[in-house]
């Protein structure tokens, strides 16, 4: 077993200290292990410059492991990279979506059958990348309120254990309230497949399948498939809100006479001024992005 660099987020609340030590337990009887831990991308910069060719472990949620990614993507380093993770986010939505167990002893397990599979990111015209999924809309509201309430309710309760996972249900609801429905052209491979006279309540790309500690926005998106799931919602009416909103909860909204799926190599969407979410990076007001897929650009650890 090549021996593995985990590296892990300096900011992280100490309640992922105790399973990151039993991680780490289980992966040095296999292998030698060497931990960094990072706080901003300059020292995320000054790791992955001296991890030479060791495994990477991602010790971390979400937007941690879009960080290294990036980071990688940054340095041209990330084709001949083979990942691993560790979930210990919040909401952990690529270990839930690539089966990778949310036990991090489990997980670590899995890091050690070294199973590397070929994964996709999406990446906009600026050279941004997406792990796991962006969306504009709603979903970018739900994803901006929510970010506020998990930062003030994180520190509600003890280490993992804590309200911050309750945001972006908080976020959602909010937006749900009064959200934003815009005017937006959505070309999937260069073909309209919305237009300016038809307003959308929002638009998801889809990498992975689930967002905000699990609802299943992208259902059935395959980070490993060269193609991202496309998500439009012209539930912009209140009843038709209420319904969308109702089904998204209980992994139903496909169902929807006014929800579109589709899956492309390549997504522009421009119109009114909107705020978009990647990975939980909130961007915008924007009027014009482009996404397309770049297939097989890392190597992932998975069960």
């Amino acid at each position: 077993m090549d021996p593995l660099l985990v590296i892990t987020n300096n900011d992280a609340g100490a309640g992922t200290e105790e399973p990151l030590e039993q991680a780490l337990a289980v992966m040095r009887e296999r292998t030698s292990v060497e931990v960094a831990a990072t706080s901003d991308p300059g020292e995320l910069d000054s790791v992955l410059h001296r991890a030479g060719t060791r495994r990477i472990v991602v010790a971390g949620g979400d937007g941690s492991l879009h960080a290294v990614i990036a980071a990688l993507y940054r340095r041209h380093d990330l084709a001949k990279s083979v990942i691993g993770l560790l979930p210990l986010g919040t909401g952990n939505d690529f270990a839930r979506g690539t089966g990778i167990p949310l036990d991090v002893e489990a997980a670590a397990r899995v890091i050690l059958k070294n199973r590397p599979t070929p994964m996709d990111i999406i990446v906009d015209e600026l050279g941004g990348i997406v792990v796991n999924s962006v969306h504009v809309g709603a979903g970018a509201q739900a994803s901006r309120r929510g970010a506020d309430w998990k930062d003030r309710l994180h520190s509600v309760g003890v280490g993992r254990a804590n309200l911050g996972k309750l945001g972006y249900p908080i976020g959602a609801l909010l937006t749900a309230w009064k959200p934003p429905t815009l005017r937006l052209r959505v070309e999937i491979d260069g073909e309209v497949v919305n237009d300016l006279d038809s307003s959308v309540l929002m638009v998801a790309l889809g990498n992975g399948s689930s967002v905000g500690g699990g609802t299943e926005l992208t259902p059935v998106a395959d980070p490993s498939d060269g193609l991202m799931d496309v998500m439009i919602s012209r539930a912009t009416g209140p009843l038709g809100r209420l319904v969308y909103a109702a089904r998204l909860g209980l992994g139903a909204h496909l169902e929807s006479d006014d929800v579109q799926y589709l899956r492309g190599k390549a997504v522009s969407i421009s119109g009114e001024a909107f705020w978009c979410s990647a990975d939980g990076e909130i961007n915008g007001p924007e009027r014009q992005r482009t996404w397309h897929v770049e297939p097989a650009a890392y190597s992932m650890l998975l069960p």
